[in-house]
């Protein structure tokens, strides 16, 4: 991946970054932390991190510190839902059998030119979806 190139990264990249006993810790913290790499995420990743982070860690402030960073790297990259997008989610979802929450990053991907980023191997890069942060550095 060159650095001119838009990371779409899911959630899953954000709470590893916070996650040092993560395998992709390293990699996670260079794509969240060095802004020589563009990155975009989806709206939808600031609820799963909330979640992740917040309710199922109850790190609830690294949750929000998370949400902050999320809004700040990301700006006007932040993808909201539309019909249009979520039509072409459902579509992935059918096709690859996916949840329609990991097809809708796959969907944004598409949809702007990005590459998706996530840790999701058995759902996302096992099918081509995706690529690993460590692929993307």
């Amino acid at each position: 991946m060159t650095t001119t190139e838009r990371l779409l990264l899911d959630a899953s990249v954000w709470v590893a970054c916070k996650t040092p006993d993560s395998p992709f810790y390293e990699a996670c913290r260079a794509l969240v932390v060095d802004t020589a790499y563009s990155v975009g995420t989806l709206a939808l990743a600031l609820h799963e991190v909330a979640n992740s982070l917040g309710v199922s860690q109850g790190r609830a402030d690294e949750a929000v510190d998370m949400c902050r960073l999320i809004t700040g790297r990301c700006g006007p990259a932040i993808v909201g839902p539309d019909p249009m997008l979520m039509r072409s989610a459902m579509s992935i979802a059918a096709e690859h059998g996916i949840a329609a929450y990991d097809a809708s990053y796959v969907a944004a991907a598409h949809r702007e030119g990005w590459i998706l980023v996530s840790l999701d191997i058995r759902d996302l890069v096992s099918k081509g979806l995706a690529v690993t942060p460590d692929a993307a550095v």
